[in-house]
């Protein structure tokens, strides 16, 4: 979730650059907070044959979801291994993709070399859409007054007016706090943003939503997944469906899943000493049994992060010594408890 060059991003930011990180983590957990996160990137599949294929190539039941539906899913290796993480959008004339910045490219590069005899089209349809995020406990309530939006309907997607004909969706948020995720056609970002600002909302930042995101435990794409990482290794239960059919690496999963463990988890840390930066080793001694991949300092719990622990340490408690003489980091449960 990074910030992009966006009217609503460049407004958010004049004001956001004058709210200290306490006040912007006491907006999400009090008031309703405005995040603009229209650099994810969007990747369009239409065609006939558009369901079928994501559902060969998706860990996610994509011809079980529900029309005007959203869910997670990753796309795997044939070694089980990550391509990338997504959110599928299932609108009623075709899919789509939400990535993180930068692997929009990669995702649609991934599925080009599989697309044969199917007839689907893949294209990079970023550009036609503004993303806004709007969390905290107030976020339902003013959103829905603002927007027009029906009542939260589980995965179901709510179409609402943006103005001038256009129509806008908003997606259940669910991985960080309570909110919602607001899909529009990018000429009603800066409006809707507007809407939102004047409503109460208040801007925060890129900073203010990596702390949250660490304390809740959800890993980032490019940060604490990479090439290598197997979903299970990264707690993405919620991203694979157990019953669907064959997809590229599901031979991995469900021998990892009857095998009952992984050689390593993704795990909380609370460190000792100043923030260690990513890829810092985690020892036992001079063994190596993991390494970090965010570090964040949470103005509620103090220097906090996630990284990966063999499963002999990947207890709660466990104190790991950080390489270079950094410190030290025990292990937490995700989410961060308080």
């Amino acid at each position: 979730m990074a910030l992009g060059a966006t009217f609503g991003e460049l407004k958010g930011r004049e004001v956001v650059d004058r709210i200290p990180g306490r006040d912007e983590d006491r907006v999400l957990r009090a008031g309703a907070a405005l995040f603009d996160g229209s650099a994810r990137e969007v990747v369009r599949v239409i065609g006939p044959d558009r369901v079928s294929f994501l559902q060969g190539m998706l860990t996610q039941d994509v011809e079980g979801l529900p029309a005007g539906s959203v869910a997670d899913a990753a796309l795997l290796t044939a070694k089980g291994a990550m391509v990338a993480d997504a959110r599928v959008v299932k609108r009623s004339d075709d899919l789509l993709l939400l990535t993180e910045p930068g692997f929009g490219p990669v995702v649609r590069g991934a599925l080009e070399r599989y697309l044969i005899s199917e007839d689907a089209e893949l294209s990079d349809a970023t550009a036609l859409f503004g993303q806004l995020s709007v969390l905290g406990p107030e976020a339902e309530a003013l959103a829905s007054r603002v927007l027009g939006l029906g009542p939260p309907a589980g995965a179901a997607l709510r179409p609402f007016d943006a103005g001038g004909g256009m129509t806008a969706w908003a997606l259940p948020q669910g991985q960080l706090l309570p909110g919602i995720d607001l899909l529009l056609p990018a000429e009603a970002l800066g409006s809707t943003f507007d809407r939102l600002l004047d409503a109460g909302a208040t801007p925060v930042g890129f900073a203010a939503l990596e702390v949250l995101r660490v304390e809740r435990g959800t890993p980032r794409f490019g940060v604490d997944m990479d090439e290598k990482t197997i979903p299970l290794e990264a707690n993405l239960q919620r991203a694979i469906h157990y019953q669907k059919g064959c997809y590229i690496g599901q031979e991995v999963i469900a021998r990892a899943t009857f095998r009952g463990h992984m050689n390593r988890h993704l795990v909380g840390l609370r460190f000792a000493g100043a923030l260690p930066s990513p890829r810092t080793e985690l020892l036992v001694g001079e063994r190596r049994v993991g390494w970090v991949t965010s570090a964040v300092e949470s103005p509620r719990l103090g220097a906090i992060g996630l990284g990966y622990a063999h499963r002999d340490v990947e207890q709660p408690g466990t104190e790991l010594t950080l390489a270079g003489g950094a410190g030290t980091a025990t292990v937490q449960p995700l989410p961060f408890p308080g």
